[in-house]
């Protein structure tokens, strides 16, 4: 019975993985490597994410540096960098590129926070799915005979709590990031 709820609670950890990576994603102002995490650079045929290809440094809180190992791909990262969704106009003098995070603006910052609250609840929509899954699993389990009606009870109050426990660590998780977008 316990291993059940290790490989549950495992599952909804995931979940809040998930969100913590989408959250790292979204810019707050402050320049961090992860917002590179989804731009695929064409090199030599194949998309490669540019931290493989390149050093990314933050030097100062609202630049980051780009220095590829091999200058032939300064092009295609710019290139990729122009085309993604991120808003930002890479500089190149011949070695490095370097991304200068503008202030956002508070148009821009609430449409920000927006999509951090969507993801917390999509987050959350996940943590249901694994609650329902488990659920599913204990009533089969009744049926066959492997569980008592009182076990069942037990397990689903016990997913339950965990399901409550794993939901406040979402919106903890949405807040600070919300906070941070918002501050100025």
């Amino acid at each position: 019975m316990s291993t059940d709820y290790k490989s549950i609670e495992q599952k909804m950890q995931k979940c809040i993985e998930v969100l913590t990576g989408e959250l790292a994603h979204i810019r707050a102002g402050r320049a961090t490597a992860a917002v590179l995490d989804k731009i695929a650079v064409d090199y030599y045929g194949t998309p490669t994410p540019v931290a493989q290809i390149a050093t990314v440094a933050v030097p100062e809180p609202r630049i980051l540096t780009i220095t590829p190992w091999d200058a032939s791909v300064l092009k295609s990262i710019e290139k990729a960098i122009l085309q993604s969704d991120l808003g930002l106009n890479p500089t190149n003098d011949g070695k490095t590129i370097r991304l200068v995070f503008p202030p956002l603006t508070e148009e821009r910052r609430k449409e920000l926070a927006k999509l951090a609250k969507k993801y917390g609840e999509d987050a959350k929509v996940a943590l249901r799915n694994v609650r329902r899954d488990a659920l599913e699993k204990f009533k089969a389990m009744k049926k066959k005979g492997e569980m008592t009606e009182d076990d069942l009870k037990a397990a689903e109050k016990e997913v339950q709590n965990m399901t409550d426990k794993y939901t406040k660590n979402v919106d903890k998780v949405v807040a600070d990031k919300e906070k941070e977008i918002l501050e100025v």
